[in-house]
């Protein structure tokens, strides 16, 4: 059916009425209407005239002939389909493809589809008007067409919602046909840079025979490409650059992008050992750098490369953070200045989940940067798999669609394009914030890594590859013709530069050891590393108590001019009470810890789910006024604050967020960043961030973070999934001097350890088994004094003993302590001493040898857990505690946490207590 039959059958005057209201608003109208309006406009652009519904029905009346559309017009219709044909489909015919040819898509461009001929090569057509042209035949207006979409450069942007983006982006990409238009001095500088990305290479290949590099051949031409994005950024006013990426080419772009010093690179290939014993290192491709860079304008800009483990993407979640934290720290109403760049495998980007979360952090208050530009370095390949076999969508980028961000798709082989693209990009996110991403299509030369054979799975494809030239001897070859240089200036620029390698490779073989540079150390001044020993020290988290009473009025007054429901009023009211009478519970205390830092001059963050009220609605940092749902932060009215404090209720992910805000607390110290798990298990969908940054960030790359987890924990009879926060396999992970585990049983005590956290010189990861009955449990609550006049206790010993008559010192941890405090009293058993282990690493050993040392008569010693034998802290506990021969009390090992039956549940934990005073119950 063609698509403008519609005009056949309406009456003229119709079109008037529609076209006012296509004016006020084109979404109202039909589609067909809305193109057929456009296509009008374009028209009457030729008399230079305002249009209205008068014209236009004036125009359809003089444009029919028997109420039939005129062959003319048309054929002018014809013509603006073809061109929205090309818009919206002419990535899918592009010459992008360096090493294959493209899938073959249908329908096609062919002008039969758009009821078009070659008999209309030659007519003129004021369709060329929605191009910016003036009148033109259809067969330039074709040339212009294929030029602009399906040359080097294909650009995918019409399913973007916001005509004026789309306008802005055709444009820029009508000038000059969308190719580029460099000068000769442009020309040579894009030749340097491909000749030191390709002799880089070149370079290590023969002088490291076999060595994992991950080299970047094939996909070169993102070296000048980032260079010439790198100056265009400082001219618009970037004054950071955060950027993240996997191993491939990585060490490539650290020696030409970064300015890392090659020496060090070599070294690193050497195996030397490290300058310090304090870490242990990661291998040179993981490897993150900070620099500064003067442009050839004479501006500066802080250049900074994430160290990354293996596990791909999920660097991308931590610049995202890291470049929100400059952002807030330095530049907080100007997110253009710092620039995020996510550097993506063709494999990894779509087929790792995290990016989708990261993607969908774009456009969130609490998360978003001012646009990241995207660069993917497209194998067409993941390791030994296809990529057929890697993805069901048209192309790696498709989760670009997910924001409506444009997608450029690039021949790496054309170097010229390349760099054409990516200024582009930096264009697009300066003017309007949000993401784009650039496919670099290219080729890897090797397989997975330079020691891998990759023609045992493409034969083929290696087959062509082995036969390729790689883009600097394209691009030279090309300059050479055009009279830009000769073959001796070519000899000249690569001899240049192998030398400047080999004096630096000769050099680094003077050296004994391995530099490793601080990641981001200009954030870092005046803090310091330290050992387990210095972590066990004590910090004075006092506070004043008049500034203390301050806070409290201000936390527990809800603006008299606003109306809330009266559930929230109580909760907040019941704030100063609760103070007052010196039974201050959980939910205040944390208030106070934060109000206390802001009066300190820290800022606090807060990230999560449902983080703003809290899961288990004690929170209440943020209350919504009853008939408007505006937000009231009470936190926000303190008059002698000196911090800012922010808290968002996260998307519902785990992995992406934690990711985030791991990078905002290494970019930001003296900010307290928490991240809080709805349930402390929900913690496990984010696994590869505690076992590849929070636990040993520190111990590879010699970078500190104060990251803080908030994980509830506690058996309640709420079945598997709500119960245990898995507290066995974060002991697991802490060794020597990695992070703080802790698992307090009291307000003040969850107080003071916030405050320490900020108040040292150092940042360690800090881990929190928070807890859910707890908040509001009768006998976990604390007085004024314990918070403005104590400290963080890592251990609390039984004060209500007599220590001479005990014989049974229990050991435990967390909420079973109140358990089982119930179940002494219900025996009336004072021969029995709790004593609460509050922070399990780095275990308080001299601590707890003075608590033994205490109870004279004391035989029997125990372990006591709520959690099953194979989880909680018992294996932590075997292998750590040994200054006394115990026992254990607990359930014997499960598979799940805890039981789904509530009954089941609450007998077996029944039996855990009994196990605490029948030493004959252990098993």
């Amino acid at each position: 059916m063609d698509r403008f039959s519609f005009l056949n059958a309406a009456h003229t005057e119709f079109f008037a009425q529609l076209y006012e209201q296509y004016l006020e608003n084109p979404d109202s109208v039909e589609p067909s209407w809305r193109a057929f309006f456009q296509g009008f406009d374009f028209g009457m652009e030729t008399y230079n005239e305002e249009t209205s519904g008068a014209q236009i029905a004036n125009y359809v009346a003089t444009s029919t002939e028997n109420g039939q559309v005129s062959e003319k017009l048309q054929k002018e219709f014809n013509v603006l389909k073809l061109i929205e044909g090309y818009r919206t489909r002419g990535h899918l015919f592009t010459e992008t493809n360096p090493v294959r040819d493209r899938r073959t898509y249908e329908p096609n461009l062919d002008l039969i589809n758009f009821g078009l001929s070659d008999a209309d090569l030659n007519t003129v057509f004021d369709a060329a008007k929605v191009l910016g042209h003036q009148p033109k035949t259809l067969k330039e207006i074709i040339i212009h067409l294929k030029n602009v979409y399906c040359q080097h450069i294909g650009i995918e942007y019409m399913y973007m919602r916001k005509p004026e983006v789309i306008q802005w982006i055709q444009n820029k990409i009508n000038v000059n046909d969308n190719l580029p238009a460099f000068d000769t001095n442009q020309k040579k500088h894009i030749l340097g840079k491909l000749n030191e990305a390709v002799s880089f290479e070149n370079f290590l290949h023969t002088k490291y025979v076999g060595q994992k590099r991950f080299s970047l051949e094939g996909g070169e031409s993102i070296i000048p490409a980032l260079d010439a994005l790198i100056e265009a950024a400082a001219e618009k006013g970037v004054e950071h650059f955060v950027m993240g990426m996997a191993h491939r080419g990585r060490l490539n772009i650290l020696a030409n992008i970064f300015g890392k010093n090659t020496q060090d690179i070599f070294s690193e290939f050497d195996g030397k050992d490290y300058d310090q014993e304090y870490f242990d290192g990661d291998v040179k491709y993981h490897l993150g750098l900070t620099s500064e860079r003067t442009t050839e304008s004479g501006k500066k800009i802080n250049l900074n490369l994430a160290p990354n483990p293996s596990h791909l993407e999920t660097v991308g979640a931590v610049i995202e953070g890291i470049t929100r934290a400059k952002q807030d720290r330095h530049f907080p109403n100007d997110f253009s200045k710092v620039l995020p760049i996510a550097v993506h495998g063709d494999a990894a980007v779509a087929g790792q989940g995290i990016v989708y979360e990261i993607v969908q952090m774009a456009q969130l208050d609490g998360y978003k940067t001012g646009g990241t530009i995207h660069i993917v370095i497209n194998n067409q390949v993941g390791f030994t798999t296809n990529y057929q076999d890697a993805r069901s969508s048209t192309y790696c980028t498709d989760v670009a669609k997910v924001t409506l961000s444009p997608v450029l798709h690039v021949n790496a082989d054309d170097a010229e394009a390349v760099v054409h693209a990516m200024l582009f990009a930096l264009d697009f996110r300066m003017e309007f914030g949000r993401d784009v991403f650039i496919d670099l299509l290219g080729y890897r030369k090797y397989g997975h890594n330079e020691g891998d054979e990759p023609r045992f799975t493409q034969p083929v494809l290696y087959k062509i590859i082995a036969k390729h030239q790689n883009p600097r001897d394209i691009y030279a070859e090309k300059l050479i013709t055009d009279g830009i240089v000769d073959a001796a200036y070519l000899t000249k620029i690569e001899n240049d530069y192998k030398e400047r390698l080999d004096e630096n490779l000769q050099a680094s073989r003077k050296k004994d050891l391995t530099i490793i540079k601080p990641f981001m150390q200009d954030e870092w001044k005046g803090f310091e590393q330290v050992s387990d020993d210095v972590m066990l020290q004590k910090v004075d988290t006092k506070f004043d108590k008049k500034q203390l009473d301050e806070i409290i009025g201000v936390v527990s007054t809800l603006p008299s001019d606003k109306k809330f429901i009266n559930k929230i009023s109580k909760i907040v009211n019941d704030r100063r009470t609760m103070y007052d009478n010196n039974v201050i519970d959980w939910g205040t205390a944390e208030t106070l810890a934060y109000g206390s830092l802001l009066y300190d001059g820290y800022d606090i963050r807060v990230s999560g789910q449902d983080v703003e009220r809290g899961t288990f609605s004690h929170r209440h940092a943020v209350v919504k006024v009853e008939d408007s749902e505006e937000e009231v932060i009470l936190l926000d009215n303190l008059k002698n604050s000196k911090g800012n404090f922010q808290i968002y209720n996260s998307l519902l992910s785990e992995y992406g967020v934690l990711g985030f805000d791991y990078g905002y607390a290494l970019a930001s110290p003296k900010t307290l960043t928490i991240w809080e798990a709805q349930f402390g298990d929900f913690s496990n969908g984010c696994q590869i961030m505690l076992d590849q940054y929070i636990s040993c960030g520190e111990d590879k790359w010699n970078n500190q973070n104060g990251i803080v987890l908030l994980l509830p924990h506690g058996y309640e009879g709420q079945g598997a999934e709500h119960s245990s926060a898995r507290m066995e396999r974060y002991l697991q992970l802490c060794a020597r001097h990695n992070m703080y585990v802790a698992d307090c049983t009291t307000p003040a005590n969850f107080y003071h350890l916030l405050r320490r956290q900020m108040k040292t010189k150092f940042r360690k990861p800090l881990v929190v088994f928070t807890p859910k009955s707890l908040l509001r449990h009768p006998l976990c609550v604390s007085t004024q004094e314990d918070l403005y006049n104590g400290q963080f206790q890592e251990t609390i010993d039984d004060s209500s003993v007599d220590k001479k008559k005990v014989k049974t010192v229990v050991f435990c941890t967390g909420k079973f302590y109140y358990d089982i405090l119930a179940e002494r009293g219900n025996l009336e058993r004072n021969d029995v001493a709790l004593v609460r282990i509050e922070q399990l690493f780095p275990l308080p050993v001299e601590q707890l040898k003075a608590i033994i040392a205490s109870y004279p008569n004391a035989d029997d010693y125990v372990w006591a857990q709520e959690e099953p034998k194979n989880m909680g802290a018992y294996s932590f506990m075997l292998m750590n505690f040994d200054l006394v021969k115990w026992r254990l009390a607990s359930l014997k090992a499960y598979a799940a946490p805890a039981a789904g039956s509530s009954t089941r549940d609450r007998r077996r934990h029944a039996d855990a207590i009994r196990m605490v005073f029948d030493k004959n119950l252990f098993r």
